[in-house]
């Protein structure tokens, strides 16, 4: 007893000490889709991306480049004697200076390589795509998650509210069976079974705060924020879960394949995949020009002189084409497209893998959540009629025809009822939200 109450006493005090502000499910998702690190990378990796295709577009452009040039030349020469058909001569000493001047351009377009320009352009536009659905997979990903750890929060605490009212209603029990004691209705016994019943549900209590901050750190940690932070969050069902647990399951789909089908369609990862794979193939393109021929053009000019005022009096223009065969390259080539063409298998494997664990995942969270809407319905029914039995067994007691043991069997099971009801409520909710987001269909926009 004393234990309780001095946990009672710290979370007043630690409460008090803290103002507390409130975070709630939207805004825990809003600061979830601003600071998710995954998802920053993804954003960054969309710029790279972009400037690929760019680059992409540039190889079907010509190249241009201008230049110019300075040259100076100065020759000090001392004087000689020169042999000539037996005559010497004798040259006195002499400098000589000379300057150079030139500007020009050229230009270099490749007219043929084999097709892989088109190949390069398309695997750069199935990048960016592929990126960009990455990015809308990671948001609904973060979505998701951000619910599942707020309704951890929501879930403990309506579970420690349930433990508190039983140690309210021990309590209650405690101080009855000590007066029936007094008076000498009931035995000793029954005051020691009591108070140990009544310790069993203020560790409980215990237990289940610490259960309450637990969920609190996991969800402060993955929005990054300051975990000692101390905020409110709701504690009640939202109309958005009251909503959920009122929808029938088969209200959007009857069958798996309608599912498959649709998740199919939505699935940003997926889709993203088979962007990714069309990638590949461009690889093997890209690898196969190497066998082709290749064919580029030039164009050039240049003006020079011995002065700068003269620089444009004399020109020179230059054109060409320049067609190169590959006859034998050592087998490189043969192994680039050897080695293309083995990723591309290879990554078309993994995604027919992606493809048969979206119909294992969406087929489990359909069973599942048929499972838990039946399992919501029966707790409902046994939180009534758990209730009912300790009423019954409560007055029996108080009118001394009943036993103890049997009101501590009927609260137990009223305790196990409430719980499991609950439990099953945000389980219902949960599978929800992850048939959602199995389907590729969890809306993120509205958060944004």
């Amino acid at each position: 007893m004393k234990l309780f109450l001095i946990s009672i006493i710290t979370v007043i005090m630690f409460t008090n000490a803290f103002p507390q502000q409130e975070l709630t499910l939207d805004e825990a998702i809003r600061i979830a889709l601003q600071k998710n690190s995954g998802l920053i990378s993804n954003e960054n990796e969309l710029k790279r991306s972009e400037s690929n295709v760019d680059a992409a577009y540039g190889k079907f452009l010509p190249t241009l480049s201008a230049f110019g040039n300075f040259d100076w030349n100065r020759t000090e020469e001392t004087g000689r004697t020169t042999a000539i058909s037996g005559i010497n001569f004798y040259f006195p000493p002499s400098t000589t200076e000379s300057r150079s001047y030139g500007v020009g351009a050229s230009s270099n377009i490749v007219l043929f390589d084999g097709l892989s320009n088109f190949a390069n352009l398309s695997r750069s536009k199935n990048n960016i795509e592929a990126v960009k659905l990455s990015i809308e997979q990671k948001k609904q990903e973060v979505v998701f998650q951000t619910i599942n750890l707020y309704y951890s929060i929501v879930q403990a605490d309506q579970l420690l509210k349930v433990s508190e009212e039983d140690v309210k209603q021990q309590q209650k029990n405690l101080e009855t069976i000590e007066e029936r004691n007094r008076l000498g209705s009931v035995t000793k016994a029954d005051v020691y079974q009591q108070q140990v019943q009544l310790g069993n549900a203020e560790l409980q209590v215990i237990q289940q705060k610490n259960t309450l901050e637990t969920a609190k750190s996991n969800l402060l940690y993955y929005l990054g924020l300051d975990v000692m932070e101390n905020y409110k969050y709701s504690s009640v069902l939202t109309d958005r879960e009251v909503n959920i647990l009122e929808t029938n399951v088969n209200t959007d789909f009857n069958t798996i394949d309608e599912l498959v089908k649709k998740a199919l369609q939505n699935r940003k990862d997926y889709l993203a995949q088979k962007l990714t794979l069309d990638s590949y193939y461009n690889n093997i393109t890209i690898a196969k020009s190497g066998h082709l021929p290749r064919l580029t053009g030039n164009l050039g000019y240049n003006s020079f002189a011995n002065s700068i005022g003269n620089i444009f009096d004399s020109h020179n223009y230059s054109a060409g084409l320049t067609l190169s065969i590959p006859i034998f390259s050592g087998f490189s080539v043969n192994n680039q497209v050897q080695s293309a063409e083995v990723d591309a298998m290879n990554y078309e494997l993994q995604v027919h893998d992606s493809e048969r664990l979206i119909k294992q995942n969406l087929q489990k969270s359909f069973l599942d959540l048929e499972a838990a809407k039946k399992a919501l319905l029966v707790t409902a029914k046994n939180v009534k009629a758990a209730e009912e039995n300790l009423k019954i067994e409560q007055e029996k007691y108080n009118l001394g025809s009943g036993k103890l043991l049997d009101v501590l069997i009927a609260n137990t099971s009223f305790q196990n009822a409430q719980t499991n009801y609950i439990n099953a409520q945000f389980n219902y909710i949960r599978l929800s939200d992850e048939l959602k987001y199995n389907l590729g269909v969890l809306d993120y926009n509205q958060y944004e």
